[in-house]
Formats: structure tokens, sequence, C-alpha cells
């Protein structure tokens, strides 16, 4: 994956954490994508929970802003976490396998949490797929020792922590660790850094 600075995502020039309404956002993919070229962005990235549906059904791949993504529920152990997959081929079967099966599972939170994806088996097709595997929110994951438990992800082959994040809202009220301790692990690691939103809405504004 290309590398964006600290000032691409806070200027609003890359989002790499976008829904739409192929999970539980509400904005039309086709449109998100017209108003983030209308705004000049160099990149985004549509991570609909557990589907790669606005990738099969929509023709966004064809613009070159447009990475490749999805969100995935998965437990690490006692700790509910969301694994983002981002440079994958949208039609590798082994990643695909890990998909929802249902609408149900893209949209709502009391089916999502009983997600039985493994963490390792789901890094290593991420990594199978071309990808790499990014920690949404990472200040929203609850865990004893926070940082043991971006070591263990790491020995299971993290690439990165999503570093650029509002954690606006709920996000903000569950939130377990400083954005800032979450920064000094990724460059203390040597991990990538992303960045986006969260956007569940119908404007980039």
């Amino acid at each position: 994956m290309e590398k964006f600075t600290k000032e691409d995502f806070i200027n609003n020039k890359v989002n790499l954490h976008l829904h739409s309404t192929f999970s539980d956002g509400k904005g039309n993919a086709e449109d998100l994508l017209r108003q983030a070229v209308e705004k000049g962005y160099k990149k985004i990235a549509f991570c609909d929970h557990n589907t790669l549906e606005a990738y099969h059904k929509t023709e966004i791949l064809k613009n070159s802003i447009v990475l490749p993504a999805v969100e995935f529920d998965v437990w690490c152990g006692y700790v509910f976490m969301h694994l983002l997959a981002y440079g994958i081929d949208v039609n590798n079967e082994e990643l695909l396998s890990f998909c929802a099966k249902n609408k149900k599972e893209t949209e709502l939170d009391i089916v999502r949490i009983f997600a039985k994806r493994d963490i390792k088996k789901l890094i290593k097709v991420i990594h199978n797929a071309g990808g790499i595997a990014v920690l949404a929110h990472p200040a929203c994951c609850w865990a004893i020792n926070f940082e043991g438990f971006i070591k263990k992800l790491i020995s299971y082959g993290l690439d990165g922590l999503e570093v650029y994040y509002p954690y606006k809202r709920h996000r903000g009220i569950i939130k377990f660790n400083k954005a800032e301790t979450v920064e000094k692990l990724a460059n203390k690691y040597s991990l990538i850094k992303t960045g986006g939103t969260d956007l569940h809405g119908t404007s980039l504004d």
C-alpha cells in the first residue's frame, strides 16, 4: 500500500474508512466516490462490515482513488475488535469465505458481535489475498495490557494501526486508551499508520 502522511489524513485528502449502504452506512458508494473526486481526494476506501459487495455490485474499483478494503468483526481472545483489510483481491475465494452470509451480518451489532472468525487465520488470509491487516480504532479496544495485546496481534501478522481516527460519538465515550498512545505504539513497533473518519453518513463534508 502506498504511504500517506499525517497531513493527508488530517486535511481530508485521504480517508481509508468509509461505510456505504452495503453495510450499515447511509451513503451510496458511487455518490460518495463522486464527492471524493470533486473534492480532490488522493485515496478513499470503502470498509463495509464483513462484505465486499460494494466492489462486486458497482463500478467504483475502476477509479484509481479507490483502495479495495473490508472491515471484519473478529475476536482476539476476550477482546472484540475490528480488523481492516486493505489492498486485497476482492475476488479471492479464501477471503470471501470469511465474509457475511447475509445482510444482518453486515449491519446489526447484536449479530456481528457473535462473529466466529479466527484472528490468526483471518490475518493469514488477508495476506494471501495480497492485502495488509490493520487494527481499526485501536483506542476503543479494551485489554488488560494494551501494549501486550498489540504485540500479540503483531505476532499473528498485524501490519498496522488506524492512528488518525477522530473518536467521535460513541467511540469517544468507550475509548480506553489515548490516541497518542496508539501512535507511539505504531512508531515503536514500526507499524503502518492509517486513518479515516469511519463515515456512516451521506456526505464527505
